[in-house]
């Protein structure tokens, strides 16, 4: 089969790789789509991790075979697969952050080489614990594309559950690419009173389209002040920082008023750091707080929203790229520009 293989050194060459084996209680899926995650590009493009590795893991596709003992699945059904799960019996999972449980932290889909994630090949192989709690049936009225946001989806649910957003909250979001525009379709499900920036005027539009009622270019205007004039004078009960740019952090501590709840979404990475005033928070009485993957309590909601139509995901695509184009689409997704916004790598295309 095709994959697209990180060989270190921020490269990617798509070479044949053997088909995976599966074991008694595991899937063999034949990957039909896969979102391009930023979580990934920063492992590819600051070499966080050793290679070889098949990265992707917003992946949806056909089972083609399972093992002895799998329940619930067969092969023939279409599914959406999530590439962590929870032992749901540790400290951790006591306490609901299963993000931060050991098993969790194992990856439990791969295509080959290390596990990690595996969605930029044609199969996959889901190992026996993600088999039994880390696939979703997809209805026959759903795409794989739209599927295969569930994953991502369920991020985003789970930040906006422990931020806990009431209605009429004036709150401002950093960022609108596909993430950003989640979570704002999903703040309007909240009823607050909703202002987002970015400095992609294309983005800004889909946003006021999605329940924005203010849309800023922080290159255009000031957004401290414009939000302090939109809530009220005070600034933003709650901030979504979902870009890493620089300088954003201390962004939303102005535009905050005291007492307000700041979520860190996209400073995934180690090498990202950050300089501000702790008075902002200690003296501002503000809380700054941070949101990582997904929350297996809200697999079901996630794949409600998605197979419902309630958050459009379909809207949010702009390119469906072959495997062989998949350095084309990380580039798309690191360098954005008005055209681009949420890539699909279908590797079943081979061109």
């Amino acid at each position: 089969m095709k994959a697209a293989v990180y060989r270190g050194g921020s490269r990617i060459a798509v070479d044949d790789v053997p088909v995976p084996s599966i074991g008694p209680g595991e899937l063999l899926i034949r990957v039909e789509s896969c979102g391009i995650c930023h979580t990934d590009l920063k492992k590819i493009e600051h070499n966080l991790l050793p290679p070889p590795r098949i990265f992707g893991h917003e992946t949806a596709g056909l089972i083609v075979a399972a093992g002895e003992g799998v329940n619930g699945f067969r092969p023939g059904q279409r599914a959406a697969v999530f590439h962590h799960i929870p032992c749901g019996d540790c400290f951790y999972c006591s306490r609901k952050l299963y993000a931060q449980c050991p098993t969790y932290k194992k990856v439990g889909v791969t295509a080959g080489f290390e596990p990690a994630g595996g969605g930029f090949a044609q199969y996959i192989r889901v190992m026996d614990w993600i088999a039994r709690r880390g696939v979703v049936a997809i209805p026959d009225h759903v795409s794989f594309e739209e599927a295969s946001f569930i994953e991502p989806l369920n991020t985003c649910v789970k930040a906006v559950a422990i931020a806990g957003p009431q209605p009429g909250d004036f709150v401002l979001i950093q960022g609108q690419g596909p993430i950003g525009l989640l979570f704002t379709m999903l703040m309007k499900l909240r009823g607050v009173r909703l202002a987002v920036t970015d400095t992609i005027p294309e983005r800004l539009a889909l946003a006021r389209k999605f329940g924005a009622e203010e849309a800023w270019n922080p290159r255009e205007v000031n957004v401290v002040d414009s939000m302090k004039q939109f809530a009220a004078g005070r600034g933003a009960d709650f901030v979504i920082s979902a870009t890493s740019v620089p300088g954003l952090v201390n962004e939303a501590l102005a535009a905050s008023r005291p007492g307000a709840r700041i979520l860190l979404f996209a400073q995934t990475s180690h090498q990202e750091r950050l300089e501000l005033s702790g008075a902002d928070i200690c003296v501002g009485e503000r809380t700054l707080f941070g949101s990582y993957s997904a929350d297996i309590d809200l697999q079901a909601e996630s794949a409600r929203l998605v197979f419902s139509g309630e958050i459009p995901v379909q809207e949010l695509i702009s390119h469906r790229l072959p495997l062989n184009e998949i350095e084309r689409g990380f580039a798309l997704a690191l360098h954005p520009d008005a055209q681009s916004l949420k890539i699909i790598v279908q590797p079943q295309r081979i061109f």
